[in-house]
């Protein structure tokens, strides 16, 4: 060959056709492929730490749901549905706390020092928490109730503070609960409630039901479970009451115990009704707000505050779904008859 063995366009395309370009005699080609390699492989590295330094972080804070949960995969498809992938776009570490508030601390604290993008919580407690902890970061909340009670907005409308997100009104609701347990066992004068002092929202939501008891003609038996291993004792305290249902209150505490419980009200023999769909299946009714519509709208808020939203305007939105289950298999082998009026309502009857 000539001197100009290989033309430069060969190695660098966009070059042909262009007079005078350069050659390369063929001694030197391996230089050259040695060069190119190397920019490409700088290229790349320039691209990863330009979309690194572009990712944002946020943490997830929940004593209840893990991170393959139904309510998980809500809160990604919320945000894949905004455009964000994860892994390019932003980053996600998820908490779960196994239904206990005792690791709530050290995630909170470990989130604030990492100086995450936003912090997404669900329960009261977790969302205490993390407003007592920083005032600066950005936070969700996915499924808290009484957020205005708990101090941690000074509305639903304008929030003014660094909180915003999704209330799932659980104690707003407690008395239609309680009026659903009524219409179920008509028959009740006695209601026991499994309620956990720990939780805030759910003192709101007994004294909202106390208000309405009176009403219902029921007296509320009350039943404070802080762990798990004082179910056992709450059903055996009720059933020594002579209660003739029970009404449990769900969070991370009770609400991850739904097996259990169902257990507890089957062998005690008495109708249950709770508000959470871990023990939906098992217990006479379960009337809940549907928590995967409540963290696919967080996802809308991070969207919006990653987009440069301030929390402190973006209103605070209630549940617009719920879920009326109604289990007939109970029923009947409690010898109850569950009310056309009930059955009408329900979303699902389990025969």
């Amino acid at each position: 060959m000539s001197v100009c063995d290989y033309p430069l366009s060969l190695f660098f395309p966009f070059m042909r056709g262009k007079a005078g370009v350069a050659c390369v005699r063929r001694q030197d080609w391996l230089t050259v492929l040695t060069v190119c390699l190397a920019l490409s492989c700088s290229l790349a590295g320039t691209v990863d730490a330009q979309q690194s330094a572009g990712l944002r972080h946020v943490a997830v804070i929940t004593p209840a749901f893990r991170a393959d949960s139904d309510e998980a995969q809500a809160f990604r498809e919320g945000l894949r549905a905004a455009g964000y992938v994860e892994g390019r776009d932003l980053s996600i570490d998820w908490w779960h706390g196994q239904g206990r508030y005792d690791g709530v601390p050290d995630a909170v604290a470990r989130a604030v020092q990492n100086k995450v993008d936003v912090i997404v919580v669900e329960s009261t407690v977790a969302a205490v928490e993390v407003h007592r902890a920083t005032q600066s970061i950005p936070v969700v909340m996915a499924f808290v109730g009484d957020p205005v009670g708990a101090g941690l907005v000074e509305s639903l409308a304008r929030p003014g503070r660094n909180v915003t997100g999704v209330t799932n009104m659980a104690a707003e609701l407690a008395p239609k609960r309680l009026q659903l347990v009524k219409e179920v066992v008509p028959s009740a004068k006695r209601i026991g409630v499994l309620w956990n002092p720990e939780t805030p929202f759910h003192s709101k939501a007994l004294a909202q039901m106390k208000s309405a008891a009176p009403r219902l003609h029921v007296e509320l038996v009350p039943a404070p479970v802080t762990k798990v291993d004082q179910l056992g004792p709450a059903f055996s305290a009720l059933s020594r009451s002579k209660v003739d249902a029970v009404l449990a209150l769900g969070d991370p505490v009770i609400g991850s115990n739904g097996t259990a419980i169902v257990q507890l009200a089957a062998k005690a023999r008495l109708p249950l009704a709770v508000d959470f769909k871990q023990a939906a299946s098992g217990a006479l009714i379960a009337y809940w707000i549907q928590s995967t519509d409540l963290f696919r709208r967080a996802a809308g808020y991070v969207d919006k505050i990653l987009k440069g939203a301030s929390p402190a305007t973006l209103p605070v939105e209630q549940p617009t779904k719920f879920e009326l289950v109604v289990n007939l298999k109970v029923a009947k082998a409690l010898g109850l008859t569950i009310p056309e009026s009930v059955l009408l309502q329900a979303n699902e009857v389990i025969r």
